[in-house]
């Protein structure tokens, strides 16, 4: 059982940047792969960026303003996110599963509460 708790949402400035942070216990990232989500009202669960411990994959509207991250120590995995953009706003969700990395909501097998982002212009 891994329990995931995301945190450091808020409101910001479009332009302006905030770090995600999605904090487990019960396992060790070392042995799940997580992914980052977002979900805008009235829209699908999309997805955001994915890492294991080779590789990272993110979606393209968000390549090269958004950086997963993981501390090891700390237990968290991270999602930076620059340049934000008003089409950023959403809740955002980690989520976790056992083997490689997938950019479907439904290959993750636990979920976080979720943290909202709100962009302004």
């Amino acid at each position: 059982q891994v329990q995931l708790v995301e945190s450091g949402g808020g409101l910001v400035q479009a332009g302006g940047s905030l770090r995600l942070s999605c904090a487990a216990s019960g396992r060790t990232f070392s042995t799940y792969n997580t992914g980052w989500f977002r979900q805008a009202p009235g829209k699908e669960r999309e997805f955001v960026a994915a890492r294991s411990g080779i590789e990272t994959l993110y979606a393209d509207s968000v390549k090269g303003r958004f950086t997963i991250s993981r501390d090891a120590a700390k237990n968290t995995v991270y999602l930076q996110m620059n340049s934000l953009k008003q089409e950023d706003t959403a809740v955002y969700y980690c989520a976790v599963r056992r083997i490689g990395i997938s950019s479907s909501p439904s290959d993750y097998d636990y979920w976080g509460q979720g943290t909202q982002v709100t962009v302004s212009s």
